[in-house]
């Protein structure tokens, strides 16, 4: 039987750890309180975060995608559409 190989370790993610909220940039911080408060919301978040945006950007798409969650039919409720519209591409 062949030997199982090991998956690649995932990127750092910084607002799941231990690290004191004050330590973290403001978008690290969003990040940790959506999912701190709503733990199914992690690939969304790790999809924004993973999105290449600069922190200002960054910070933008995680407070539409978080602001969006208690409005249904809020269209930033999609990772994609925060995305966009947090880069002006939208």
């Amino acid at each position: 039987m062949a030997a199982r190989k090991r998956a690649a370790p995932g990127p750092a993610r910084p607002y799941l750890g231990s690290t004191d909220l004050e330590d973290l940039s403001v978008a690290y911080q969003v990040a940790h309180e959506i999912v701190t408060s709503r733990a199914d919301l992690l690939p969304s978040v790790d999809r924004i975060m993973a999105a290449g945006l600069d922190e200002p950007d960054q910070e933008r798409a995680l407070t539409l995608f978080r602001d969006s969650l208690g409005s249904p039919g809020d269209p930033h409720r999609d990772p994609a559409v925060a995305i966009s519209a947090a880069t002006g591409a939208g």
